[in-house]
């Protein structure tokens, strides 16, 4: 698996990262043994958060032994310093671990998240003495619009930015564009999500009838469009994309992964022809 530098000390990571919520509700040993498959393939980079159900206990107990061996990304949804801080400690906890090598502002979308974080009491002043303590490495963020992580970059100097880098969204409604361009300027290292996510599913489709119960999109599972869709993020200036939270979809990933070549022209402008009729996620 092929590895990129992550962070101002340019250490590297797998292209691919495990995502966490690949173990929510699992029974433990199939925890244990997607666990250990993923690293058996070269996988090194692990993304987590407490929003992910009993995500953080499952993948804890799998990495007894390996910890070591792993780069582990964990965030907090809280704003506050005070219930980041208690969020930070249960997460811990939870992974049993004594640090994080990356601890992000999680899922940070409004121009209210922001100054609520980065303010007085807000949730960076508890990251920034848990780095303090060595309780954390890497300083980071995840954003779901490019306004949020704009300001963001501009505010600080996080070490990476997670965001949704999806060749739809990119393509057809320049989603992720300002993003890049930002982090790229402040030297932070980009991490992708969605990069292969197709589509919104049906409005008629009910939750408990979708394929797919962790995603709340709809993924692709056409290995060629797949390809090209992952091929997509992977040319993008980052460093890594974290598949979606499934085992089948992570295994499709790992599948294509190792064949990686940057995506062409050409195959940029068929990506932009189909689904033509399908609502984007972003």
């Amino acid at each position: 698996m092929q590895k990129r530098p992550y962070g101002r000390n340019k250490e590297l990571l797998t292209m691919i990262g495990f995502a966490g919520i690949i173990v929510m509700n699992e029974d433990q040993n199939d925890a244990n043994d997607y666990v250990a498959e993923a690293i058996d393939q070269g996988i090194n980079y692990f993304d987590v958060a407490p929003s992910y159900g009993n995500a953080e206990e499952k993948l804890g107990h799998a990495l007894v032994g390996k910890r070591n061996d792993i780069f582990l990304a964990c965030k907090t949804e809280k704003r506050t310093a005070k219930e980041a801080a208690e969020s930070l400690e249960n997460s811990l906890r939870l992974l049993q671990t004594d640090h994080f090598d990356l601890f992000q502002l999680h899922a940070m979308t409004t121009p209210e998240d922001v100054e609520t974080a980065m303010g007085p009491n807000g949730a960076m002043e508890t990251v920034l003495k848990a780095k303090e303590a060595g309780k954390i490495r890497y300083i980071g963020f995840s954003a779901h619009s490019d306004e949020a992580a704009v300001a963001l970059l501009d505010q600080f100097a996080f070490d990476s930015v997670l965001f949704p880098l999806n060749w739809g969204a990119y393509l057809k409604k320049g989603f992720g564009k300002p993003t890049i361009t930002k982090a790229q300027e402040k030297g932070a290292s980009i991490l992708a999500l969605k990069a292969l996510a197709r589509c919104a599913w049906p409005d008629d489709l009910p939750k408990e009838e979708r394929p797919y119960q962790k995603s709340w999109y709809q993924p692709i599972e056409d290995p060629e469009m797949a390809d090209l869709a992952l091929r997509f993020t992977l040319s993008l200036p980052i460093t890594a994309a974290v598949t979606p939270g499934d085992i089948r979809l992570f295994r499709l990933a790992m599948k294509l992964a190792p064949h990686f070549a940057p995506i062409t022209p050409e195959e940029i402008e068929k990506l932009k022809t189909l689904d033509p009729d399908l609502k984007t996620i972003f």
